[in-house]
């Protein structure tokens, strides 16, 4: 394995080695932020575009073709990722996270220009959809590049802390969205932010482009990766060495399943998933939603660097095994917690009140991606009202002979679908609606985020020393790409619109938690009993 000089951390406070070491980090966290801020604009906003670049009708459907659009930009990243890493692996880190800069800050402020489904038809969503996967296919080449370029400076003993500042910027950019957003949306009235005040936060890109260019352009080569050249060590393949070729391929593969696969569906769960969560299933309004998850952020954030710092010391794979392990054990509680706190008479109403749906099986079907020509039969649309509109949980029966849809709300009884009858049946049910401010319990809901976004800097904060030490210098900037992408744009990326259909098609608020807790659990399975531990591997050694 390859290195960086430095002396190895003995005791004492982290600190870094040479006024270089601390300039490296500075400069590639903060290019490596707006990144993050870019991509996940999108991901913030995917509620509010479903009225903005796709059909009106089904909430549903709207909502589910968001996420798409959002889990599109995720689905592309390990394309980026290959295709960039090699490009890193050949040329070189620094001129590769420059050029992922550009396509990121250019598709990011072509969004704040695109027209709206009422304007152009299908097209705004084929141009949503085309300008989202630039993005996915820039941030699967930064964020590798950032890691390595950082690790390959920091000294041996002290990667976990130098990367870790790197491992902030997701949810430092992601906090950066949401303030811009919130700064937009409660100045404006709503009416001139849905016209035009939403692409504001994209059009800012511009600025944070020529930032990022002006910074980067500062940097020098990794000297690992200089030397490595000097000494003519570089692959002339890094696809193939990467993962044609073994051990290399193996661990490629072990860092995907146990490592990076979990990690991706906790730090999705924990800020995204509980997000949309609060705002789309509880009913939070959109300004509480985004304080609430702000402050867990800023409590959450200097953990990446205590994580980060901690496995230099004990070691990087147990803390990331760990973070799984809690997080699959106590999502449920934790969800049911914020339900709770957060709209006490939308919990009191459904234990209250007991609602069933009986269909045929046959009529209710499991939408993941929809468009114009899905059709939706009259169990969906009851499903689609009582979950993503109403935030309830309901019992599946089976069909009543000669009816296609039965729906009980506590005594009252409907028969097909009518979403005014249905409106009016929650009404006289007594159903809440959304909270209200002074039923709302802000310390334990900032608690449970807060425990949630801990949760998410256990499995981060060390990851990106654990996977650079995982692999060689010569294709080092490929093989730790394709696993980290995959695991987050695949498993990560695809949450929230696998757990939306999840929760339509069951009838369960919850019952979308399965997916990060199976995950989670199989990664703890495969990383424990197969990865080794990467804490004490020196660079200077390859």
């Amino acid at each position: 394995m390859s290195s960086a000089s430095g002396a190895t951390d003995k005791a004492g406070p982290p600190t870094l080695t040479t006024p270089e070491e601390v300039r490296v980090i500075v400069a590639s966290s903060v290019g490596t932020v707006f990144e993050w801020y870019d991509f996940y604009l999108y991901a913030t906003l995917a509620p509010f575009f479903a009225s903005l670049f796709f059909p009106k009708g089904n909430d549903t459907a709207a909502l589910l073709s968001a996420f798409a659009t959002y889990a599109a930009g995720f689905l592309v990243r390990p394309f980026g990722a290959i295709f960039f890493g090699r490009i890193g692996d050949l040329v070189g880190r620094k001129y590769t996270f420059l050029v992922t800069i550009v396509v990121m800050g250019s598709a990011t402020a072509a969004v704040g220009l695109l027209p709206t489904y009422e304007s152009v038809g299908l097209l705004a969503p084929v141009l949503l959809v085309t300008l989202r996967c630039l993005q996915g296919l820039a941030l699967g080449g930064e964020y590798g590049g950032a890691a390595t370029y950082v690790a390959e400076h920091a000294p041996d003993g002290k990667r976990g802390f130098a990367t870790s500042w790197i491992q902030t910027t997701a949810t430092v950019g992601f906090f950066f969205a949401l303030a811009i957003i919130m700064a937009c949306r409660s100045t404006m009235d709503p009416k001139g932010f849905a016209t035009w005040g939403w692409r504001i936060p994209f059009l800012i890109s511009i600025v944070l482009l020529a930032v990022s260019i002006y910074i980067r352009m500062k940097l020098q080569e990794s000297p690992v990766f200089a030397r490595m050249k000097r000494q003519g060590k570089a692959s002339l393949s890094p696809l193939i060495d990467s993962f044609a070729k073994y051990p290399n391929n193996k661990y490629v593969a072990l860092a995907l399943f146990g490592a990076t696969m979990g990690q991706g569906v906790v730090w999705y769960t924990g800020q995204f998933y509980a997000m949309f969560f609060m705002s789309i299933t509880l009913k939070v309004d959109w300004l509480t939603t985004y304080m609430l998850i702000g402050a867990s952020l800023i409590i959450g954030t200097p953990f990446f660097i205590l994580f980060g710092w901690l496995s230099d010391k004990i070691g990087r794979r147990n803390i990331i095994l760990f973070g799984c392990l809690i997080a699959a054990v106590t999502y449920f509680p934790l969800f049911k917690g914020l339900t709770h706190y957060a709209n006490p008479k939308l919990e009191a109403f459904q234990q209250a009140t007991k609602i069933t749906v009986a269909s045929d099986p046959a009529e209710c079907n499991f939408h993941i991606f929809v468009g114009p020509k899905t059709k939706f039969t009259p169990c969906d649309k009851a499903k689609d009202f009582l979950t993503t509109k109403s935030g309830l949980t309901f019992e599946s029966l089976p069909g009543v002979p000669g009816e296609s849809l039965v729906t009980k709300i506590g005594a009252l009884e409907l028969k097909g679908y009518d979403e005014a009858k249905f409106k009016e049946a929650l009404k006289t049910a007594g159903y809440p609606g959304a909270p209200k401010r002074e039923d709302m319990n802000y310390p334990m809901i900032i608690a449970i985020l807060s425990i949630m976004m801990i949760y998410v800097t256990l499995v981060y904060g060390p990851i990106a020393a654990f996977l650079v030490e995982l692999f060689p210098t010569n294709i080092r900037y490929t093989s730790m790409s394709l696993p980290y992408h995959i695991g987050n744009g695949w498993f990560g990326g695809m949450l929230p619109l696998l757990a939306t259909a999840m929760v339509a098609s069951a009838g369960d608020i919850y019952y979308g938690l399965w997916y990060p807790i199976v995950v989670s659990l199989i990664t703890v399975v495969i990383g424990a009993i197969f990865l080794h531990e990467t804490k004490d591997i020196k660079f200077h050694e390859d």
